[in-house]
């Protein structure tokens, strides 16, 4: 096994690209891994996250005619970009896909999809006997079962898959508070999607701005 370590394999934005695959109603109705909510808010703040970072993101879905169209939380992040249907349960399997994904120039492939087991799953194990860097986010996908999510997680290790969370993401891309064109932008983010930690932020804000009473 090649191990994954060393400065070299942290991710950087400028070596990139984000591939978001069948975020779709279809999917969302039997995702039991995770609360429904949860995964939408993280792929969510993952789509803005990468946009922030100027990451290109490619968008695409499994016959949206049938499966629906890709969450609106998404697609509003990348207004006007083409979002590209597919027939091919194996998302690598499709040129159209791949030839976009290697037009970018960029080898650290990032994923997150519904569902782990299948749509994650397969386009990670053969990306990555093809030579690609991969990442799956794990909160921004999700499974038919717990069972499901973690055995494909568990199966990508195996083949060679770095497995992150949106935020830990986020947080590699930026790696340096001095970095001061995206740290506004990733703050808001987090405010919107982060949870405790936007509240936080913005609690600490409200306590710098808020003068001490005189005795």
């Amino acid at each position: 096994m090649t191990f994954r370590n060393g400065l070299s394999s942290l991710l950087r934005p400028e070596d990139s690209v984000l591939v978001l695959i069948d975020h779709q109603p279809f999917q969302l109705t039997n995702l039991n891994s995770h609360d429904p909510h949860a995964v939408v808010n993280a792929v969510t703040g993952l789509a803005k996250m990468a946009k922030v970072f100027n990451v290109p993101t490619i968008l695409t879905s499994v016959i949206a005619q049938r499966g629906g169209l890709i969450f609106p939380q998404i697609t509003d992040v990348f207004p006007g970009q083409e979002v590209i249907d597919r027939t091919w349960v194996n998302t690598w399997q499709d040129p159209k896909v791949v030839d976009v994904v290697k037009a970018t120039g960029r080898k650290q492939l990032i994923i997150a999809g519904l569902w782990t087991e299948v749509c994650v799953a397969m386009p990670t194990i053969q990306a990555l006997g093809e030579g690609w860097d991969v990442t799956v986010i794990t909160d921004a996908s999700g499974g038919i079962s717990l069972e499901a999510h973690e055995v494909a997680i568990q199966r990508m290790i195996r083949a060679g898959a770095n497995m992150m969370t949106w935020f830990a993401l986020a947080a590699e891309w930026q790696r340096d508070w001095a970095r001061l064109e995206t740290a506004g932008a990733i703050t808001e983010v987090m405010v919107q999607h982060a949870a405790g930690s936007g509240i936080a932020y913005l609690w600490e804000q409200q306590l710098l701005n808020t003068p001490v009473p005189k005795g």
